[in-house]
């Protein structure tokens, strides 16, 4: 994905937020792949950085003002008609709103209306700003104008607070930028993914759970969607922010997880299940909250539906394709290669317990039917990737 961003002109418009540091490293980052960048400030922006440091970077003068006799012609429509892709980074609330509602009042915003290539923003705000429905709006508005959003993200925020509003990292942005001149060699395909653990209830109070992030069913979600496929995530219970883009539906236990998957897998093409769902859950949860009478509880616990393996069961044809996954603690191949056969799975994921939960990257095989695919550890996105270029190749009927 790094190459397809280069000899490509990117249009990199900097809002004015203490993210706009961050903006310099995403140009740098861009340079690197190859790609010419050409920057516009706002004039907020250039109260954070400087455009002479983007000059630097990139080997053109950065660009702030609509209106300059030295320049000969239209410069927005110049650099918009240029553009193979245009990001703003950082997207603050005000520059969302601007582009949701049409402004174009300053050479960022005249760009982005006039240009016909590709937008992709990194929101960078306050979490409260972020989840106002003013600004939830704006998102929803160009979301559906096409308009592709990376992140916000969780975490340390300029206030000094933690929540959801950070800029994604620079990596992620180029990363976007770079899908946004992916082919969509998805479009068409109806994807569901399952993310995140399960909670089966012992009582009001506590649940019998697992250590699942949900960030690799996240990442898998995300990707299709940028390649163009229309994507249902059914999400347990899970510390990342949903995608932009794709559908979600909510669920907590097992058999629910079981009920949305198997009813959206009727009209998928691929359906990939990466959710961590518990195999056993407590027979009689109890109504009211447990009280510690004694000094061990006894937990009866009942199966759960083997969602993958019904999905196997009810297949017809190659429709949908099949994706598990298998995390294990020994002999990971073996049981990968037999819950392939098993489940009549298309492709299982196999990564080792220790490093499948809770971090941003991963270890995996990929094993099918006649081979054995092992990445090194790499990003969950870049996993991802790899999953969904399988998904591009799966048997077609008739």
């Amino acid at each position: 994905m790094n190459d397809a961003v280069r000899d490509r002109d990117v249009l990199l418009v900097v809002g004015g937020g203490i993210a706009a540091y961050k903006s310099v490293m995403v140009a740098r980052e861009l340079v690197k792949r190859g790609a010419r960048v050409e920057t516009v400030l706002t004039r907020a922006a250039e109260r954070f950085v400087s455009g002479v440091t983007f000059a630097g970077i990139t080997g053109r003068p950065a660009h702030t003002k609509l209106w300059d006799p030295a320049f000969a012609g239209e410069r927005h429509i110049a650099l918009s008609s240029r553009a193979a892709v245009a990001a703003v980074v950082p997207a603050t609330a005000n520059l969302l709103a601007r582009m949701a509602h049409g402004l174009a009042n300053d050479l960022a915003t005249t760009c982005l209306l006039a240009t016909a290539a590709p937008v992709v923003v990194a929101p960078a705000m306050h979490t409260r700003m972020w989840q106002h429905p003013a600004t939830q709006a704006n998102v929803a508005l160009l979301a559906a104008r096409g308009v592709r959003f990376e992140g916000p993200v969780a975490g340390a925020l300029a206030s000094g607070e933690e929540g959801l509003g950070r800029m994604s990292e620079p990596e992620f942005i180029a990363d976007a930028i770079a899908r946004a001149l992916t082919p969509q060699d998805l479009a068409g395909t109806r994807v569901v993914v399952s993310a995140g653990g399960t909670h089966e209830a012992i009582d009001p109070v506590r649940f019998l759970g697992n250590r699942s992030s949900g960030r690799m069913g996240y990442a898998l979600a995300e990707r299709a969607a940028a390649r163009g496929a229309s994507v249902v995530l059914v999400s347990g219970p899970a510390a990342v922010p949903a995608p932009a883009g794709v559908e979600v539906v909510r669920v907590r236990s097992a058999r629910e997880m079981a009920d949305a998957v198997l009813a959206h897998a009727a009209s998928a093409d691929a359906v990939i299940m990466a959710a961590a769902v518990a195999d056993y859950r407590p027979s009689e949860p109890a109504r009211e909250k447990l009280k510690k009478t004694s000094d061990e509880l006894v937990l009866r616990l009942v199966k759960n539906p083997d969602i993958l393996a019904e999905l196997g069961a009810r297949r017809v044809g190659v429709r949908p394709m099949l994706v598990g996954f298998a995390v294990e603690t020994s002999d990971l191949l073996a049981r990968a290669k037999e819950k392939l056969l098993r489940k009549r799975c298309d492709l299982v994921v196999a990564n080792h317990a220790d490093g499948a939960f809770e971090g941003d990257d991963n270890e995996v095989a990929l094993v099918s039917a006649d081979e054995v695919e092992s990445l090194p550890r790499v990003s969950k996105r870049a996993v991802a990737e790899r999953i969904l270029d399988r998904v591009v190749k799966r048997p077609r009927e008739g």
